[in-house]
């Protein structure tokens, strides 16, 4: 089990960090798709950075719970504009992988200090 969560977490830092990359680089498609819904460049830009920064974070113990967090929102956000576009296949597989960050969320829980 412990190398299936490490092949899963690895999995979603690559996705995080590589779909950060390609907005904060604005590439063409993700201009023209993210455009259509009124994301400007600055706003691009800044989502993919804020998705790259949540990427980084899923790789240390102690801010993997606020790095998934992080993530998974900007995973939301795109799934409903995948929704909006009507690309079932992309959203089914955003929708899978932001219930697996939800799932690295649940196990890092008790990592998050507590302010007693």
């Amino acid at each position: 089990m412990k190398l299936a969560s490490t092949i899963i977490l690895i999995i979603l830092m690559f996705l995080a960090i590589s779909s950060g990359v390609t907005k904060i680089a604005l590439l063409q498609q993700e201009v023209d798709f993210f455009g259509k819904y009124g994301f400007t460049n600055p706003i691009l830009i800044a989502f993919g950075a804020t998705q790259l920064i949540g990427g980084v974070l899923l790789a240390f113990k102690k801010t993997r719970f606020s790095g998934a967090a992080i993530v998974a929102i900007t995973f939301l956000i795109s799934l409903v504009v995948l929704l909006m576009e009507g690309n079932i296949p992309v959203s089914i597989v955003t929708l899978l992988a932001t219930l697996m960050l939800g799932i690295v969320m649940k196990q890092n829980w008790n990592a998050v200090p507590s302010e007693s």
